[in-house]
């Protein structure tokens, strides 16, 4: 057994551990907090919904075994592919998508029987896409116009597709992709002023919805209730969700009132995703919480750790890039159970419910895995090889695996 691991495991073995870490306690809060699916709003049993968190869980890690064992070099071409097809799932989803019962206030499309959500997979490749430009063109003098097509472009084109259901996912990729930037050394003057042209293109946006309501799908309206309830507003759906969790981590208290025994998680909606992070305070009290931060807080350790070990500066931008929208969705999460941000939709990354979520979160740890298990020559960083040559080897592994899969079939 050991020697398998050895053979097939590859990366940073810390990291490994927090996921796995992650992945067993997901199974106790997603169990817990299914009891308000199944009594309140009537579908399904507990073990079910601990099944099918199971098979999201092995998708999940099939996921990021296979793209861990991937040499990350190959991720610079296969973004902008993945790039390409994030915005054509965007358009279908925002034209066709559905809303499963408020989950995430997003659009989602229905793939062979599960939901899946677009904009998380957009976010992925996103940031792969911005580290591998932000690594072609380290250290070169471009002007802010020169960048526009190249960068700014992908990333307003996929905000905009996602604002159209998901404002918060639309601000944590933005926010994302100006941190990855400001790490990347771009210059601080364009990436003031690309923040000045997204509010200009937001406050548009705004006027445009108010003056013509009817004229396409939008959420500005949920926006405004939820501000609004957290300014000490009207008492709506969200200061309903808020109260119940703020009362959920009172009832917890030091240590806690147990596992499975929490009661608020029959009175807030979203209990195994949104909320959850009040549940697991109920359930295992103040002790349980910091536990939860601290695993976070090692795991940004590792991703910085990992991002100073990577043999080139593209595995560098992509750990990071890759990593923080991760732990920023989780301070997201956590911060929304005790007030200090609005409500969102937001999951708790590897511990929530959802499939869509916990897949792309694999991904993007698979790529992180796979910056790891490369290490530098005599301790030294390298330089990126060409995107031509990268997709030239790209072309090869592929007709070398087709050639493989022909001769096994005959």
């Amino acid at each position: 057994m050991r020697e398998w691991i050895a053979s097939h495991i590859k990366g940073d073995k810390t990291l490994w551990a927090l996921i796995l870490v992650f992945t067993l306690f997901s199974f106790l809060a997603v169990y817990s907090t299914s009891t308000n699916l199944v009594y309140v709003v009537g579908k399904g049993t507990p073990f079910g919904y601990l099944i099918k968190h199971l098979v999201f869980v092995g998708v999940g890690y099939l996921t990021l075994y296979i793209v861990h064992r991937t040499p990350y070099r190959f991720f610079r071409p296969a973004s902008k592919l993945g790039l390409i097809l994030a915005v054509l799932l965007l358009i279908f989803a925002n034209l066709s998508g559905s809303t499963i019962e408020g989950a995430n206030a997003s659009r989602w499309l229905s793939v062979g029987g599960f939901s899946f959500q677009p904009s998380t997979f957009a976010m992925v490749m996103l940031m792969a896409y911005v580290a591998s430009y932000l690594a072609k063109n380290y250290g070169k003098k471009l002007s802010f116009k020169e960048t526009i097509l190249p960068l700014w472009m992908p990333v307003g084109v996929i905000a905009a597709l996602v604002l159209l259901s998901n404002l918060s996912t639309a601000m944590l990729i933005l926010s994302s992709v100006l941190m990855l930037t400001f790490l990347g050394r771009f210059p601080m003057k364009h990436i003031f002023s690309a923040i000045g042209i997204a509010i200009v293109f937001l406050a548009l946006f705004l006027l445009v919805v108010k003056a013509f309501p009817e004229a396409f799908p939008n959420r500005v309206d949920t926006w405004m209730s939820r501000i609004e309830s957290f300014m000490g507003g009207e008492d709506n759906k969200e200061g309903y969700q808020i109260e119940r969790s703020k009362m959920a981590i009172a009832k917890g208290g030091i240590m806690g009132q147990g596992a499975g025994k929490s009661t608020m998680k029959n009175f807030l909606p979203q209990s195994s995703s949104d909320f959850i992070y009040a549940i697991i305070t109920e359930e295992y009290g103040s002790l349980g919480a910091i536990v939860i931060m601290v695993l976070y807080i090692l795991l940004l350790i590792r991703i910085v750790v990992i991002s100073q070990k990577a043999p080139t500066l593209y595995g560098q931008l992509l750990v990071l890039g890759l990593g923080f929208p991760i732990l920023l969705q989780a301070i997201i999460n956590m911060g929304v159970a005790v007030e200090l941000f609005p409500v969102t939709g937001q999951n708790l990354p590897l511990i929530s419910s959802g499939g869509t979520s916990l897949w792309m979160t694999c991904l993007a740890l698979g790529c992180i895995l796979s910056v790891s298990a490369q290490k530098r020559k005599d301790g030294k960083m390298e330089k990126d090889k060409p995107e031509a040559d990268v997709e030239e080897e790209l072309a090869e592994s592929a007709l070398r695996q087709m050639k493989n899969a022909n001769r096994t079939g005959d």
